[in-house]
């Protein structure tokens, strides 16, 4: 391969010399000419000296394409899944642990020991998510400048510090401050785990990686029903909920420091792989045409951002599919309670809803890699069960203690549906900069539903929430239209590049993958780019 190209494939002269992303001497690369040719001409182009921190690893164009036998890519493969997923899946075990632990401390009378009225319990549950979105920029903006494996982990060590701290509380003022703190430690989390993802996955791999990680969300509610039944059992000289706030936030920070040290920040700098591994686990990602990540904050990519529908669907995503879950988390042991369940027994009856909805992940996420990525379809057909477990919850005479305990079991499914609109957001967003205001946008939309999915859970109509169980009804309605729209305008986006790109040289076969995978282009400027497939299952809805 002549220098020329590996210059116009990675932006590369041999041998490298660090470029300044500031450097105007440096004209971008040859790789715009395209760009600027077509609709995406309008916004400015990423250039080549200032790409993908991935560059980084090849030190001659010919590295970019080193034979690798299938025995050594599957190696590979399960390295790196040993070397991210656990860290992952058992760190977001904890988040949903620490969103119940309120739930739980309810039933072990933190209402009546801090003399908490009216909605006192509401903002409580929603004051965590202010937190969270007031802290939600600046922490996607940081993950981008400082090595992300290691701002995780003491993220994490934090918000299991303020945690324990709750147990010390002695009056609302006092928790309120702290659970919002414990909000700001966590607003990195799903965005973190995302961006990881990304910058490890192939985008037909993310949605189980996803599936994986986020299953532990169930278990976590499985884990945190068998927490609270044995933490209940605690016969000390603290009430049951201070136990439930030290144990669980001891928990978090241990695994915080363990986070720190062992996980890796990206492919390029993961001290457990080799040269050639890095090489081989960098060059895998060539098809995402997202790149790994870069440390340069870009105004443009910022514009574009909000300049793209894209993220005003995921931001309404976010809301309507976290007012189910804003209720649930925090009123969902409230809910079993009522149904006539002593303490102990409602504890544990969260542990067959946690598994249930680990199944329905994992079920979710390999039909649809069994089915090459239709995540559009799969998103309204998990979103079904819910919509009639809430309708059954509401309907179901109160009497009827199985019924609604069944009813209330499936309104879990939602969570598989979320992680294949958490995949669709990763696999349809280019540029890093723009990935992380996405990113943002989306868990701002998370935040909102979160803080106002509670209130419509009126202390008054205890046990049965009538308004709850409708908030859940109408989002999830709301959610399944939005998907729709999403799967029309991706298909006809899809469409349109592929009519583009067809009247080019070489056409559809004769694209060149090299040219823009890893030079930080926006999935606007990058005509190579193809969002998720999900037109290609739009058949089968028909």
């Amino acid at each position: 391969m002549p220098s020329a190209v590996g210059h116009s494939i990675m932006g590369w002269r041999s041998p490298i010399p660090p470029v300044s992303s500031n450097d105007s001497s440096n004209k971008p690369s040859a790789v715009h000419d395209e760009a600027t040719h077509t609709k995406a001409s309008r916004w400015k182009t990423s250039r080549a000296e200032d790409g993908d921190t991935a560059m980084a690893i090849f030190s001659v164009p010919d590295e970019l394409h080193q034979p690798t036998s299938p025995e050594e890519a599957k190696k590979l493969e399960r390295r790196i899944d040993y070397m991210i997923l656990p860290y992952l899946a058992v760190c977001y075990a904890f988040f949903y642990i620490d969103k119940t632990t309120l739930s739980y401390a309810a039933i072990f009378n933190i209402r009546e020991d801090l003399h908490l009225t009216g909605v006192d319990y509401n903002w409580l549950s929603s004051i965590f998510y202010f937190g969270f979105l007031v802290w939600a920029f600046p922490t996607n903006l940081l993950m981008q400048r400082l090595p992300i494996g290691r701002y995780l982990g003491f993220n994490i060590f934090m918000w299991g510090f303020f945690l324990m701290l709750q147990a010390a509380c002695n009056s609302f003022a006092t928790l309120a401050t702290l659970r919002a703190l414990g909000g700001a430690a966590e607003a990195c989390s799903d965005p973190s785990f995302m961006l990881i993802t990304s910058m490890w996955y192939t985008r037909r791999q993310q949605p189980v990686r996803i599936g994986i990680w986020y299953t532990a969300n169930g278990l976590g509610i499985a884990g945190g029903g068998l927490l609270g039944y044995a933490i209940g059992n605690i016969k000390g000289a603290l009430p049951s909920w201070k136990y439930e706030f030290l144990i669980i936030g001891a928990l978090c920070s241990a695994w915080g420091i363990v986070m720190f040290i062992m996980l890796p920040d990206s492919p390029v700098t993961a001290k457990l792989l080799t040269p050639r591994e890095r090489r081989m686990a960098v060059e895998r990602l060539r098809e995402n045409q997202t790149g790994v990540e870069n440390k340069h904050l870009k105004g443009y990519q910022v514009r574009e951002a909000f300049m793209d529908y894209k993220l005003y669907l995921f931001f309404i995503l976010g809301v309507v599919g976290n007012v189910p879950n804003g209720g649930i988390s925090n009123f969902g042991t409230i809910i079993i309670k009522g149904f006539g369940f002593s303490t102990l027994v409602t504890t544990l009856m969260q542990v067959p809803y946690g598994i249930f909805i680990s199944i329905c992940i994992l079920v979710c996420v390999f039909l649809n890699d069994r089915f090459k990525n239709r995540r559009c379809l799969f998103i309204i057909i998990f979103l079904i069960p819910n919509i009639c477990g809430a309708f059954s919850l509401r309907f179901t005479p109160i009497d009827q203690r199985v019924g609604r305990l069944i009813s209330y079991y499936l309104t879990g499914p939602y969570n598989a549906a979320f992680v294949l609109i958490l995949s669709l957001q990763t696999a349809n967003t280019a540029g890093h900069t723009k990935k992380v205001v996405t990113n943002a946008v989306l868990f701002l939309g998370y935040c909102t539903g979160n803080i106002v999915g509670p209130f419509f859970y009126k202390t008054s109509q205890q046990p049965t929430y009538s308004l709850g169980i409708w908030s859940m009804i109408v989002s999830h309605l709301m959610e399944v239209v939005v998907i729709l729209t999403l799967w029309v305008l991706l298909a006809r986006e899809n469409k349109r590049r592929d009519r583009v790109q067809g009247e080019k040289d070489g056409g559809l076969e004769g694209r060149d993958l090299d040219v823009t995978a890893f030079s930080d282009m926006t999935d606007r400027e990058n005509l190579k780019y193809v969002r998720s497939p999900c037109y290609r299952g739009w058949a089968l809805l028909l």
